[in-house]
This record gives C-alpha cells, structure tokens and sequence, in this order.
C-alpha cells in the first residue's frame, strides 16, 4: 500500500519497500520456504486482485464481509487497534455522534473498512470516499474535510507530521489487524500455519514490540494516546 507508513515505507531512490509489514511478511516467506513477491494495490482493489490471481496473501487487513466473499480472513488478530479520527486542530471530537449530520465531510479510503465504518456509524453525514491516504489527507488540508477516519496507529503518524488532531470517539470500537489469503481448496493446513505464527507473534510480545519500535522511532509515545489499559 502506498503512502502507508510505517507499516509500507517505499524508498524513493531505489524502489525498496521496507517496514513492519514487509518484515512480518519476510518472516512469514522464511517460515514457509518461500520468497516474498511485493505487490502493489490499494484497498479498493484488493479483492479483485484477489480474484485475479494477483494476489496470494495480505497483511494488516481488516475482516470485510464483501471481500469475505473471495478471501480467507484468519480468525486470529496480529495486533488490535482502535478506529479514530482526524479532525482538523481544536476540532477534536469525544463521540461518533457529533459528526454524525449532513453539514459534516467525512473523508474515507474508498473500498476499505475505514468506509465501512463510516457508512454504519454515521448515515447521515456526507461520507467522502478517496483512492488513497494521501488525498484523504489533503482533504483535511485544504479544509474541505471536517473529520478523516482511520485507525488510530495511522491517525498518530499522520499527526506526527503536523496534520490534525487525533481523536478516539465513543464508542471506542476495536479494530483487529490480521491475515488474508486467497481461497482455495486445501488450505486448512496452509491457513493453520499462519494461525501459528500468528499467536506465536502476539503471545511472546514479538509483535507488539515491533509495533511499538515503529512509532518509537518516528517520535511517537502511543502510552500518551491510547487509552488506559489498552492493550494492542
């Protein structure tokens, strides 16, 4: 996924793409024998690059009933945060609810979770779907947003530059990270593999502390933003 970082970091001289799910994905292809082919997409093109035979695997995916239809989601979460939003400054928002009118521009990544979320959460704002973050971000910028949603781990890097306010209204709703693989037939094994490596990552901290390095190392102190007791 472009312009997603941490989790995507394409480097702009060389091409290479580096971060934390490319490495989770480096490890999971060492686990299984395996090279990792990188592949660009977006999550609106995601199940039908999926369908497509374009795609094998995803991480950091959300379950989504429609691309469900496709893709095998892995029941197990690789790490849990939570749907924020960004407001532009001293506009934060402590509930769903208070963009939930007409009069409100709420910025979504077309085809993602994000969208679904705001369609369900706030049917009667004007729900906004763009390709990409980064035009999402220049919503807020150029003032024609008044709130964009995404999680809260891509809401505090974001802001880190500079860019709005993040806010976690309530209701605070959990957003699990996970797997998603191409469905076919045979892949219990294949698919029991991954659940493995997966509750192997969460429940020795290997995923947790490869997160937190991530916004660590861009500045970003997620025990000042996430709330009490939470735990990803």
């Amino acid at each position: 996924m472009t312009g997603e970082e941490p989790g995507y970091i394409k480097d702009r001289e060389t091409g290479e793409w580096g971060g934390f799910y490319v490495e989770f994905l480096k490890e999971i292809a060492a686990t299984l024998g395996v090279e990792a082919e990188l592949v660009e997409t977006t999550w609106g093109n995601l199940a039908a690059d999926f369908q497509s035979g374009k795609l094998d695997i995803a991480i950091g995916v959300n379950p989504n009933p429609q691309r469900g239809m496709v893709v095998d989601y892995l029941w197990e979460p690789l790490f849990i945060d939570a749907w924020a939003v960004l407001t532009p400054e001293g506009k934060e928002v402590t509930n769903w609810e208070e963009l939930n009118n007409p009069e409100k521009q709420v910025v979504v990544q077309k085809g993602s979770t994000m969208q679904v979320v705001a369609e369900n959460l706030l049917p009667n704002a004007t729900v906004v779907p763009v390709e990409d973050r980064n035009l999402a971000i220049m919503e807020l910028q150029t003032g024609r947003a008044d709130a964009v949603v995404f999680s809260v781990f891509d809401a505090a890097q974001i802001a880190q530059q500079g860019i709005g306010k993040v806010s976690i209204p309530e209701p605070m709703l959990r957003n699990p990270a996970t797997l998603a693989v191409a469905r076919q037939p045979g892949n219990a094994g294949y698919i029991n593999v991954l659940t493995n490596w997966i509750q192997q990552q969460r429940s020795l901290g290997l995923a947790q502390s490869k997160l937190r390095d991530a916004w660590t190392a861009r500045g970003i102190d997620l025990s000042k933003l996430l709330p009490e007791g939470f735990s990803f």
